[in-house]
């Protein structure tokens, strides 16, 4: 089988070794990884070759540059802020409600640090996630007891366990 020669323009491509030695590709790696890096490089070339001499000019660091480019763009928020003009207070569509300053802030410091979620720091021993909130909710709701679960067939399972202890039930 004959062997055909590259474009002229395609043969002056840097190596993904050569691209992978770039600054920008060190910023890539730093990151997003060794890995993650590596792919963005080889696509940049790959979309090089697709279209062929046009941009096979360039040298190295401009595909890293590329790569790094487009995995910053891939990392970035999909979720955009909007503003509700809808007339409809608590519209689905746009998320959830917005939380308080206070409750943010108070989310945020918990979210950098270990908490003592489920230990008992004057006993020394395990407690429970829901007394942290148990005395709150009791008040808001005005029940005898409360508890938290994350997620809906959570709570669901719940109900249907205390309603409906000993019978049959229909889910």
């Amino acid at each position: 089988m004959a062997r055909t020669e590259p474009s002229a323009g395609l043969r002056d491509l840097p190596s993904v070794d050569e691209v992978m030695r770039a600054q920008a590709a060190a910023l890539a790696i730093d990151r997003f990884g060794r890995q993650a890096a590596l792919s963005a490089v080889r696509g940049a070339l790959a979309e090089a070759r697709k279209n062929g001499a046009k941009i096979a000019a360039f040298g190295a660091d401009h595909f890293a540059a590329a790569a790094l480019s487009r995995l910053d763009a891939d990392a970035a928020p999909r979720l955009k802020p909007v503003f509700n003009l809808t007339g409809t207070v608590l519209h689905t569509n746009l998320g959830r409600a917005p939380l308080a300053e206070a409750a943010v802030a108070a989310a945020s410091r918990a979210m950098r640090e270990y908490v003592a979620l489920e230990f008992d720091l004057d006993a020394g021993r395990r407690g429970e996630r829901d007394d942290h909130l148990r005395a709150l909710l009791r008040e808001l709701a005005g029940a005898e007891d409360a508890t938290v679960v994350n997620n809906n067939a959570a709570a669901v399972l719940l109900v249907l366990n205390t309603f409906a202890k000993g019978r049959e039930s229909i889910v």
